[in-house]
């Protein structure tokens, strides 16, 4: 069996990946808080996590892989959305909820085995808690219960912080109700125009930290493998989440995996800029979901991700040429062995791309696709943005047929691919030949483009083959 090595925040390195029960390896990744739009970058850990969720099945069986993904659906950002639209709590999160899906789908994302509501498991952040006040690990005061970070000796080993630069660095609620300015809110009390929920300290609602440690213990048992997330969620959300876990006595997870962030054009998105944009702002703009995945896969998941128009044009010409050279192609039984092997080399994805590029250099359709499907690319459901480049009105010309005309596109891939590479002559030869057999091309922004001439003789174009 394909062995996997990932690199684990918790030891900051990289480890052979031991799944704790190969027959039900366990996966936990932090999903969105459901009050808008998904932004491009909440669209990385996604993919990321996605590509490793296929690589998993591959590995050990899609029936041994359990990938979990929460909705936070309960959130001040959710309640300050439904105060400022006079909408109600439960339809925002609905439709958003039906938003990140339908937009994820777009990108080509599986739908996780499980996608839980934290709204969904109060019952169980309520008994957490009680278990944490019972060992001493947190305590009540004014309507809210606290964890008192001074209780977990190892507070700070994900991030590599020591509670006195935390204090130093972060922005933390000093309330009177603390005993130490680091400790986190469990559970907080619910005015009556705000969602809440009976307990033994009140009506109120959960803090943000507890809903994933009662979910993933609900769901995936007090013990799983993989806990995935962005890393602007290593400090506070996932040190948080392993200190309540461990003291309310569960080991949590085995392996932390964190993605690195995502720029535009190289600076950090934001409004204020004028580069922050959705997910469904670059769909509704033309940009095909295929093309935003094959984007962010191009660089690896612990480096920082650059979105720039240059890449993006880059990869749906790639995309197009893949497509037209797989058209008709059946995939192979697998993918290729040195894409699994890059993939498996803590998630190489850019090296696995590297192999793509290859097969399709040497013309080895069948492996390029069933290697590009692993990556959740050249799906035969994710295709329909490919047009075809035919230009002319009037339709194809009487004795041309489906596949002759796809024949046109590859050989416009290929000559594109070979001006791209500085390889002139090969460049003109293709154009040449496919004058002489009636084709008129054209060059454009986005790659080459071909109309029918007056005078037509396609069996020219063997040739070209």
């Amino acid at each position: 069996m394909t062995t996997l090595r990932l690199y684990n925040t918790a030891t900051r390195q990289k480890e052979d990946f031991a799944p704790i029960d190969p027959a039900n390896v366990r996966m936990y990744v932090c999903g969105p808080t459901v009050y808008d739009r998904a932004h491009l970058g909440n669209a990385r850990p996604v993919i990321v996590f996605d590509v490793l969720f296929r690589l998993l099945r591959h590995v050990y069986g899609p029936d041994h892989v359990t990938y979990v993904r929460n909705f936070t659906d309960v959130d001040d950002k959710i309640n300050a959305r439904a105060a400022e639209s006079g909408r109600p709590i439960g339809d925002i999160t609905a439709e958003t909820s039906q938003w990140f899906l339908g937009d994820m789908a777009a990108v080509g994302a599986l739908e996780p085995n499980q996608m839980p509501r934290a709204t969904e498991y109060i019952a169980q952040m309520v008994t957490m808690i009680e278990e944490l006040i019972a060992k001493g690990h947190a305590y009540a005061a004014e309507g809210h219960v606290l964890f008192s970070v001074e209780s977990y000796a190892e507070y700070g080993a994900l991030s590599g912080r020591s509670v006195d630069d935390m204090i130093a660095g972060a922005r933390v609620e000093v309330a009177p109700y603390k005993r130490n300015p680091m400790d986190f809110v469990l559970w907080k009390p619910s005015s009556s125009d705000l969602p809440g929920w009976d307990s033994p300290w009140g009506r109120g609602r959960p803090g943000w930290h507890i809903e994933c440690s009662a979910m993933a213990r609900d769901l995936l048992g007090e013990r799983f493998d993989i806990h995935g997330g962005g890393i602007d969620l290593t400090f506070p959300h996932h040190e948080n989440e392993i200190a309540q876990s461990r003291c309310a006595g569960h080991g949590f997870a085995n392996v932390w995996m964190h993605n690195e962030m995502l720029q535009v054009e190289g600076k950090k998105m934001s409004k204020s800029l004028g580069n922050f944009f959705t997910v469904r702002d670059l769909l509704d703009q033309g940009v095909p979901g295929e093309v935003i995945r094959f984007v962010m896969l191009s660089t690896h998941y612990r480096k920082p991700m650059d979105w720039t128009e240059k890449k993006r044009e880059e990869a749906e010409r790639t995309l197009r040429k893949w497509r037209g050279l797989v058209a008709g192609i059946e995939p192979a039984t697998s993918p290729a062995p040195q894409v699994i092997a890059a993939l498996s080399d803590d998630l190489n994805v850019p090296g696995a791309m590297a192999a793509l590029h290859q097969m399709s250099t040497k013309g080895d359709m069948a492996d390029l696709l069933a290697s590009a499907n692993i990556l959740g690319l050249l799906r035969p459901e994710h295709g329909g943005w490919v047009e075809r480049r035919h230009v002319d009105s009037g339709g194809l010309q009487t004795g041309m047929n489906e596949q002759v005309a796809k024949d046109i596109d590859v050989l416009l891939d290929r000559r594109d691919d070979a001006k791209k590479q500085k390889r002139f002559e090969e460049a003109d030869r293709i154009r040449d030949g496919l004058a002489q057999a009636g084709i008129i091309v054209k060059d454009a922004k986005d790659g080459s483009q071909w109309s029918l001439g007056q005078s037509v003789d396609l069996s020219k174009l063997d040739a070209l083959k």
